[in-house]
């Protein structure tokens, strides 16, 4: 797997990268009984990898992430139940038009700060949009949730069933579009622009690139994907609850990216695949004591792999190709 810190003169992908999609399509085969889980995990994967776009390549810390996510499945949620919007399709460019906006307005304030100033804005900006959601229970449902939302079939023939087999074909296709775009991005000049702000913002201005400008824009592409994720969250449960905007979902993306790796594109692909895989494992097994479990690991890869499972693939890998 290649870190994308800089700029790629040859973007070409490799055989290699098409190994998730082989083992995601290999899973809805092999593994009927996991679809659902396989949904799950396919939504966190574009939720974590939309984090990665602006915690790993262009250095902003955030906590608030949630915001966008809960804000994209609120919407899909809303257009479904309240509104009479079925379309599935409608209802995710809603869901990526709003948080997209969210993204923009609050961007372009909290952008101007660094450093626990931006990080305490984000959280506040997250408790925000949760009192509100908790608050319009007209609209939301509040601490209820929100039920009864309507999904019409997927272009009008493929219904989304109790199996999920609709609902994973239909996250895997939008994951797919959303990691060429993202890989697009992060392998180009744009990115390595990202990847030089992260690195030294100073220097980046001193050069005469537009630093504040180029952070809103690679901040709201990031809010649009989360709203998209979001969106799919609501569309395969057809549910949506204030736990979406809660901090604890924003803290467990944080855990699956630094477990995949943070900055490395697809380390937002091992990272959920990992926790979700081991969260409904231990809750199983250990109903009272899975966090524990959760925690040892995360304990495990921040000491002994930096680079998350990725790094410990890397060390590896260049093992492997050391000569005797």
């Amino acid at each position: 797997m290649t870190h994308s810190g800089g700029y790629n003169a040859d973007p070409r992908i490799r055989p290699i990268e098409w190994l998730p999609w082989v083992a995601a399509v290999s899973c809805f085969f092999l593994l009927p009984e996991y679809i659902p889980l396989g949904a799950r995990i396919l939504v966190y994967i574009l939720y974590a990898l939309s984090l990665d776009l602006i915690l790993g390549y262009a250095g902003i810390i955030t906590l608030g992430h949630s915001a966008f996510f809960g804000v994209g499945a609120y919407t899909a949620g809303i257009l479904g139940a309240k509104l009479g919007i079925a379309d599935p399709l409608l209802q995710l460019c809603a869901a990526a038009l709003a948080a997209g906006l969210l993204g923009v307005a609050t961007g372009a304030v909290i952008l101007r700060t660094r450093g626990l100033t931006l990080l305490m804005l984000t959280l506040a900006i997250t408790s925000l949009c949760l009192e509100i959601a908790n608050k319009a229970t007209p609209v939301t449902g509040g601490a209820d949730g929100l039920s009864g939302i309507a999904v019409a079939p997927l272009l009008g023939v493929f219904k989304f069933d109790l199996f999920g087999k609709t609902a994973y074909g239909y996250c895997l296709l939008v994951l797919l579009a959303a990691w060429f775009a993202a890989r697009r991005l992060v392998y180009s000049p744009f990115g390595a622009s990202l990847a030089g702000i992260r690195e030294n913002p100073l220097r980046m201005h001193a050069i005469g690139a537009p630093v504040y400008f180029r952070l809103v824009t690679v901040y709201a592409i990031s809010a649009v994907m989360a709203g998209v994720a979001g969106g799919l969250l609501t569309q395969t449960n057809q549910f949506v609850g204030l736990n979406v905007l809660g901090f604890e979902a924003a803290g467990e993306l944080l855990v699956m990216l630094i477990l995949g790796g943070v900055g490395r594109l697809y380390g937002a692909f091992a990272g959920p695949v990992v926790y979700l895989v081991a969260q409904d494992y231990l809750a199983k097994q250990f109903p009272e004591y899975w966090y524990f479990g959760i925690g040892v690991l995360l304990v495990v890869v921040v000491m002994f792999a930096r680079g998350g499972l990725l790094g410990i693939a890397d060390s590896l890998y260049a093992r492997a190709r050391r000569p005797r």
